[in-house]
C-alpha cells in the first residue's frame, strides 16, 4: 500500500497528519502534495520555523503563548525549516491545548537523535528500526522494524481493537454482576434464600472472568475500526451507549429471573423450590433459574461483541473460531452440569420442555438487544471512567520541597501506610540489587548472566490505543516517500 493510501486511511480514521521537516518550504509543500497531506484546494498553513515562532510567541519575553498557539496549530499541516525545538514545541502545544473538549492524542515519528525530545513528549513515539538512531529508539514507544508508514496504520487499528476488547469485556462483566447481585439480594430479602448457590456462582464467575475474556479478547481487528473517529484523551471508558446496554440487558434478565422465581412453579408445572422451615433442597425451580441465567449470559456475550450500537451482532462471528469454540464448549458444559451435576452443583435434571423454555429466554436476549439499540442515547445517561490521567510522583523523597511535604501531611492514615510499604519494598529491592552487583564484581568471568542477556536481547513491544494526530518528522525528502 503506497504512502498516499495510508495517509488517506489516517484521514478517514480522524487522524490529522502533519509534516515537520528541515527542508525549505517549497520542497516541503511539494512532498506534502505528493503524499496527500495537503491538496491544492486546501486552505491549510504551510509555515517555516521562523514564522511559526513569530505567531506563537509573546513579543515581550519570547515565551510560547498557548492562546496564540491555539490559533495556529488547527490549520497547520507542514512546518518547514524547523529546528528540534520547534518539533518539541509543536507536540507539547497540541497535547496541552484544550480547544477540543476531548483533548488531542499525539503520535510522532522520527529517526534522528534530535527527534528524541519530541518522541519522548508525545503520547506515542514511533522510531524507525532501520534508519533510526539509538537515541530515537530509546525515546520512542514503538519501533517500526520495516520503516514503513503503513505499519503505523496497522498500529492504530490494533490499538483501537485492544481498547474495544477491554470495553466489550467490561460491558459483559458489569451486566452479569448487576444481575447476580440484585437477584441474590432480592432472593435473600423476600425468599430468605439466594436463588443462586455458591458453587453455581463459581461457575458463573468462571464464564464471566476466564472464558469470556478469552472469547472477547481474541476478536481480529478489521478495517471498520478505521472508519470512525478517535476516542480522545478524556473519553469515558464506559460510554453512554455501553451504559445503556448494561442497564437495558440487566433489567430484562432481572425481570425474567424474578418471574421464574415467583411465578415459575405454577406456570411451568414444577414444585416450588423455596426453602421450607429454613431447609433448602435442590429443585427444578431453582435449577431453572440458574440455567436461564447462564443461557442469557451466554447469548448476551454475543451481543457484547458490538458496543457501538451495531444491529448485526453476528457480523464476523464465524471468522473468530476461538469465540464460537469457547461459546459452544460453555453451552455443552452447562447442559452436563444441569443434567448430571445434581450433587456438586445442587441441580435437578430438567425436562425437555423446561430446556426449551430456558433456551427461549436465552435467545430472546438477542431480540431484546435490537430493542435496546432503538433507545436514543441522551446526555442525561451516566458514563463512567471519564477524565484525564496525570503523571505524578507517589513516593516522596525526604529531601523534597516544602510543597511536597505539605501535601504528604494531608495524606490519610491508610495512604501513609501504603506509601511506607512501597518505600520498604523499594529499599529491599535496592539491597537485593546491591547484593547482586557485589556478586557480579566478585565474579568477573561472568560478565553477562543469562537473565541479563535475555533482557538485553528481548524484543521491545508496546500497546497503542488510538491516535488523533500523527506528526512526521524528517530531515530528508526521501525519508517520507520511502515509508
Amino acid at each position: 500500500m503506497p504512502v498516499t493510501a495510508a495517509i488517506a486511511k489516517c484521514k478517514n480514521a480522524g487522524i490529522t497528519v502533519r509534516m515537520v521537516t528541515g527542508d525549505n518550504v517549497n520542497t516541503a509543500r511539494s512532498i506534502a502534495l505528493k503524499c496527500g497531506i495537503i491538496t491544492a484546494k486546501d486552505n491549510f498553513l504551510v509555515l517555516e520555523g521562523k514564522e511559526f515562532n513569530r505567531r506563537i510567541r509573546q513579543k515581550q519575553d519570547g515565551k510560547v503563548d498557548q492562546a496564540l498557539f491555539d490559533k495556529v496549530w488547527p490549520n497547520l499541516r507542514v512546518l518547514a525549516r524547523s529546528s528540534p525545538q520547534d518539533k518539541y514545541v509543536l507536540v507539547s502545544g497540541i497535547i496541552a491545548s484544550k480547544i477540543n473538549p476531548s483533548r488531542e492524542v499525539v503520535a510522532v515519528t522520527g529517526d534522528g537523535t534530535n527527534d528524541g525530545p519530541a518522541l519522548k513528549k508525545a503520547d506515542v513515539g514511533f522510531a524507525m528500526g532501520i534508519q533510526g538512531t539509538d537515541v530515537a529508539k530509546e525515546a520512542s514507544d514503538i519501533i517500526l522494524v520495516d520503516d514503513n508508514f503503513n505499519s503505523i496504520v496497522k498500529a492504530v487499528m490494533w490499538g483501537r481493537n485492544v481498547y474495544d476488547s477491554i470495553a466489550k469485556f467490561l460491558q459483559f462483566q458489569l451486566t452479569v454482576n448487576v444481575v447476580a447481585v440484585f437477584c441474590a439480594f432480592i432472593g435473600a430479602c423476600i425468599v430468605k434464600e439466594s436463588p443462586l448457590r455458591a458453587v453455581q456462582m463459581l461457575w458463573v464467575n468462571l464464564i464471566m472472568d476466564t472464558l469470556a475474556s478469552l472469547a472477547l479478547a481474541t476478536e481480529v481487528p478489521t478495517e471498520d475500526l478505521l472508519t470512525r473517529k478517535p476516542y480522545g484523551r478524556t473519553r469515558p471508558l464506559i460510554s453512554r451507549t455501553m451504559m445503556k446496554n448494561i442497564l437495558g440487558h440487566a433489567v430484562y434478565q432481572l425481570i425474567v429471573m424474578l418471574f421464574i422465581l415467583f411465578a415459575g412453579p405454577s406456570i411451568f408445572d414444577m414444585d416450588d423450590g423455596r426453602p421450607v422451615d429454613g431447609v433448602y433442597k435442590p429443585s427444578q425451580h431453582f435449577t431453572m433459574i440458574f440455567n436461564v441465567f447462564v443461557l442469557m449470559t451466554l447469548f448476551n456475550e454475543i451481543n457484547c461483541r458490538k458496543i457501538h450500537g451495531e444491529k448485526n451482532v453476528f457480523r464476523g462471528f464465524f471468522t473468530n473460531p476461538i469465540f464460537y469454540g469457547i461459546w459452544i464448549v460453555t453451552f455443552v458444559v452447562q447442559i452436563v452440569l444441569v443434567q448430571f451435576g445434581s450433587i456438586a452443583f445442587s441441580c435437578v435434571a430438567l425436562s425437555l420442555d423446561q430446556w426449551m423454555w430456558c433456551f427461549l429466554f436465552g435467545v430472546t436476549v438477542l431480540l431484546w438487544n435490537q430493542i435496546v439499540n432503538l433507545i436514543p442515547v441522551t446526555r442525561h445517561m451516566p458514563k463512567w471512567g471519564e477524565g484525564e490521567v496525570y503523571e505524578q510522583n507517589i513516593v516522596g523523597d525526604p529531601t523534597s520541597s516544602q510543597d511536597q511535604r505539605a501535601a504528604a501531611a494531608n495524606l490519610t492514615k491508610g495512604q501513609i501506610l501504603w506509601l511506607r510499604g512501597i518505600t520498604r519494598l523499594q529499599t529491599q529491592l535496592r539491597v537485593i540489587k546491591a547484593f547482586q552487583d557485589s556478586i557480579d564484581r566478585l565474579q568477573p568471568h561472568e560478565f553477562i548472566t543469562h537473565d541479563k542477556l535475555r533482557a538485553a536481547t528481548a524484543p521491545r513491544s508496546s500497546s497503542f490505543y488510538g491516535d488523533d494526530h500523527l506528526i512526521i518528522t524528517t530531515t530528508k525528502p526521501r525519508s517520507i516517500t520511502t515509508m
